[in-house]
């Protein structure tokens, strides 16, 4: 495990699991909020974002955070394995509304990019209906029977897993 591309709903732990597996690993991460946004929450523009992703993914070793279906195929025809933090909405909108009360609003340097108004807790809401299926597609499409695929549906797995991959990795 070399080359980890970890999508899922906002909320789910994405930021989380990138830290803990960059940590173990001893693989830079790339958190896409923080790459895709500026501190006034400008976006990059769509071109540079993609070139950006495609310059991380050549690198040897890495652990890259964040959905953005648009450029999704970059990172899953790059990566060695694909993690989809497959929560269920309950858990994701706990985890937007207490990283907002742990952290408070803005960017933190650590892949903790809060901006809560409507439009974010309505993805969050409708992530599972909506966004899972198209990003199942494409995990199906681009990294399957190429990268092993890890769904994790809610934190208990997720430190099981970390935990079975450190002792891997040891």
């Amino acid at each position: 495990m070399k080359k980890v591309a970890i999508v899922g709903c906002g909320g789910s732990g994405k930021s989380y699991l990138a830290r803990e597996l960059g940590r173990i690993l001893d693989a830079p991460v790339t958190h896409l909020d923080a790459a895709f946004y500026d501190d006034a929450w400008n976006a990059l523009p769509m071109e540079k974002f993609a070139a950006l992703q495609r310059d991380l993914v050549a690198q040897p070793k890495w652990v890259i955070d964040g959905n953005y279906n648009s450029t999704l195929q970059i990172r899953l025809e790059a990566c060695d394995t694909v993690v989809l933090m497959d929560v269920s909405t309950v858990a994701a909108l706990y985890g937007i509304f207490s990283r907002q009360i742990r952290h408070g609003a803005g960017h933190k340097g650590n892949g903790v990019h809060n901006r809560i108004h409507w439009g974010v807790i309505k993805y969050v809401a409708t992530y599972r209906r909506k966004m899972r299926p198209r990003v199942m597609a494409k995990i199906e499409e681009f990294a399957s029977g190429r990268a092993e695929v890890v769904l994790l549906r809610n934190r208990r797995q997720t430190h099981r897993w970390l935990r079975k991959v450190a002792a891997e990795h040891r």
